[in-house]
């Protein structure tokens, strides 16, 4: 009786392990929502992909940008600069 629970153990951690390894995988995309929930935004600059609520915001005409740190959002300024004053 012993033997037959140890194999049927055996058994189904075998079955859950190749269950496991051919489930289809997520692909890793950046969505708009994240798996939290969270809506999330690219940094124009850096094209890193972060938190909306955690974003430095800009705003040009009307329009909001969002940045991963005020780093990018002085360098989006400083191109803004330029193209202004070709």
């Amino acid at each position: 009786m012993f033997r037959l629970l140890i194999w049927l153990l055996l058994g189904y951690i075998g079955f859950r392990i190749i269950k496991t390894l051919t489930a289809p995988k997520k692909p890793l995309s950046a969505s708009s929502t994240q798996d939290t929930g969270e809506e999330t935004v690219q940094d124009p600059i850096c094209k890193m992909y972060l938190a909306k609520d955690d974003a430095i915001v800009g705003t040009l005409d009307g329009t909001r940008h969002y940045f991963c740190s005020m780093d990018c959002l002085e360098k989006f300024r400083e191109q803004l600069d330029h193209t202004h004053q070709s």
